[in-house]
């Protein structure tokens, strides 16, 4: 059932992966599994790099560039305080960053740390998974915003 979960960009270029927002020069804007901050977002590059530095400075440049379009249109669709931005790769092993908008409701212990602090089970609830009922419509002001900005 969740088989494109196992190659996200595959799927993504298969056209079945259903988190995409939409394809963008460096890779594919995705809908974040889940939503418990409400506009979480993964932009995943379509290069084979497994680390940022693998790409050419073009190509390294693209993929941030776009990272920081994801930000934006999360600001817009979303109003968040703020927009953080990571890449990591320890457990996924490509090239994927994660994009985590940041709000006034958030017990302010928490909006002070790393988003990753929150409790683990946080990430697999099913109460807080995207859903297009819940998120749905989030999801396409987020997607008619970063179309927007791509021009």
């Amino acid at each position: 059932m969740n088989d494109w979960k196992k190659d996200r960009v595959g799927a993504a270029k298969r056209g079945e992966n259903p988190t995409v927002l939409i394809r963008m020069p460096s890779g594919y804007a995705c809908i974040g599994d889940t939503q418990f901050l409400p506009g979480y977002c993964v932009l995943n590059s379509d290069s084979p790099a497994d680390h940022l530095s693998d790409l050419p400075l073009p190509e390294r440049t693209q993929f941030l560039a776009d990272m920081s379009l994801l930000g934006e249109a999360i600001m817009r669709a979303c109003a968040p305080l703020r927009v953080n931005y990571s890449i990591y790769g320890n457990t996924d092993h490509y090239l994927h960053a994660h994009v985590v908008p940041r709000y006034g409701w958030e017990d302010p212990e928490r909006l002070k740390r790393p988003v990753w602090l929150y409790p683990p089970e946080w990430w697999t609830r099913p109460d807080l998974s995207y859903s297009d009922g819940q998120h749905g419509e989030m999801r396409e002001r987020i997607r008619l915003a970063l179309t927007e900005l791509m021009g």
